[in-house]
């Protein structure tokens, strides 16, 4: 059985222990907070700052790949999960009845909860598992590295100690060090392909109050203006987040800051008005996050692995800006492939770096893509253009086919290309148009003028 050092105790971090541990691996998890998620769920979302982790308040929705792993690989994780709080929705809930059932058609549920409810339910897992072994509030300050050809890494310094491994996983998310490490060390750099998103988020949580009402009713959960985008994020326990997106060059993003210009600015759209209007507490300030990018960071270049011993996963491989919410999907991915290869990955990473350019890397790719053009029509503020991509948008809330493949494409089932690139889907979307001849793409959200006399001083 392996040794194997985990260097990072997030999401991504505890389900790669959990996973090696399971198959009776001996590991060792280093964590350098001293705190970890626990039971008391308010406290710790609400209260525990974590500026290493800026997206860990931001609102998540945790798709299909998160259920599938954790009902394969650690059901009691699941029920736990469940049992503190996380719901499940499938995509065809909206209809209120399901169409007839295909294969697949079961995956396409997501997990509505905060992220510190998984976190809370991995770190209990971990704690009772008697292969893992948890180093809280330690960091981890260099690898332990020979030289050959690729070099390798055998462990890990703590303080004084070296503490020996036959792998060791970085996972020590998006600031990991481990790149620079590597290069200090003489190692060949990492190879790394950054793309500014040039958005901002701003949210709000709230909850519902106990003798209020539940449910605003059949409310999609996102509007969009030409220049921003709302959207509510149901979550556990009777709390949702309200959550705006606008280019980082819109001068009014820091005026949205103020709790009562973010919600007046939320009042103008129909998703985030509908929940508004059920009168929650507010729970949070206004919580705001920028600077980020989509960032593939790859141990291994055209001459092969830069190192061995070594692997990074989760957000220290590939993190993308939260609007498609891949990030806990991807990292629990590459904990189950590295949890059932992992002998072979420590002989050897040259499997594992070709697995998460072929598993992985496309989704990258694709969110880059989106990004850039996604980027471009909030900075112009452009109306949308192309009738029958919003045709297939719309459609999708009218007709479970279209809505079916958006599924897939949202839980990283099948790519977009090969999701609504069928003839079925066409046909749909073609009768959909026919029906409504005077459909024309539009926003739902407020124009530029209303937007701005929101904001106080313009």
């Amino acid at each position: 059985m392996a040794r194997v050092a985990v260097i990072g105790g997030g999401i991504s971090g505890l389900g790669t222990a959990l996973m090696l541990g399971r198959r009776g691996h001996r590991v060792t998890l280093f964590e350098r907070d001293a705190r970890q998620a626990g039971e008391d769920l308010n406290r710790d979302f609400f209260h525990w700052d974590r500026p290493r982790i800026p997206h860990a308040v931001q609102p998540h929705s945790l798709l299909a790949p998160v259920r599938t792993v954790l009902r394969t690989e650690a059901p009691d994780v699941y029920a736990d999960l469940l049992a503190r709080g996380a719901r499940e929705y499938h995509e065809f809930d909206w209809f209120g009845e399901h169409p007839p059932h295909r294969p697949g058609d079961e995956d396409l549920v997501t997990l509505r909860t905060r992220r510190i409810v998984l976190e809370a339910a991995l770190a209990a897992a971990v704690r009772r598992e008697p292969t893992v072994e948890i180093r809280q509030g330690c960091r981890v300050r260099a690898l332990t590295i020979e030289a050959g050809r690729p070099a390798r890494v055998t462990g890990v310094q703590v303080g004084a100690e070296t503490h020996r491994a036959d792998l060791v996983v970085d996972a020590a998310g998006r600031r990991s060090p481990v790149p620079a490490w590597l290069v200090a060390a003489g190692c060949r750099p990492p190879v790394v392909d950054s793309h500014r998103a040039g958005i901002a988020y701003l949210c709000r949580w709230y909850r519902l109050r106990a003798d209020g009402p539940r449910d605003p009713g059949r409310v999609k959960t996102g509007s969009a203006a030409p220049f921003a985008l709302a959207g509510v994020f149901p979550s556990d326990n009777d709390t949702f987040a309200v959550n705006l997106v606008l280019s980082t060059a819109d001068p009014t993003r820091g005026a949205l800051t103020d709790p009562a210009v973010f919600e007046a600015a939320a009042r103008r759209f129909p998703a985030t008005a509908a929940w508004l209007d059920l009168d929650p507490e507010p729970r949070s300030a206004v919580l705001a996050m920028a600077g980020l990018d989509n960032r593939w960071t790859a141990l291994a270049d055209d001459d092969g692995p830069v190192v061995a011993g070594l692997v990074n996963a989760g957000d220290s491989l590939i993190h993308t800006n939260p609007t498609s919410g891949h990030g806990v999907s991807l990292g629990l991915r590459a904990a189950q492939h590295l949890a059932a290869q992992v002998d072979r990955i420590a002989a050897d990473p040259v499997g594992y770096h070709a697995w998460t350019a072929q598993a992985m890397r496309p989704w990258f790719d694709a969110q880059v893509a989106a990004d850039r053009a996604h980027g471009e029509r909030l900075a112009e503020s452009a109306p949308p253009s192309d009738r029958r991509a919003a045709a297939l948008a719309a459609c999708a809330f009218d007709d479970p086919v279209v809505m079916r493949a958006r599924a897939q494409v949202r839980h990283l089932v099948r790519p977009a290309d090969d999701a609504y690139g069928t003839d079925e889907v066409d046909r749909h979307v073609t009768a959909w148009l026919a029906a409504r001849p005077e459909f024309t793409p539009q926003h739902d959200g407020p124009t530029r003028d209303q937007w701005d006399a929101l904001v106080p001083g313009r």
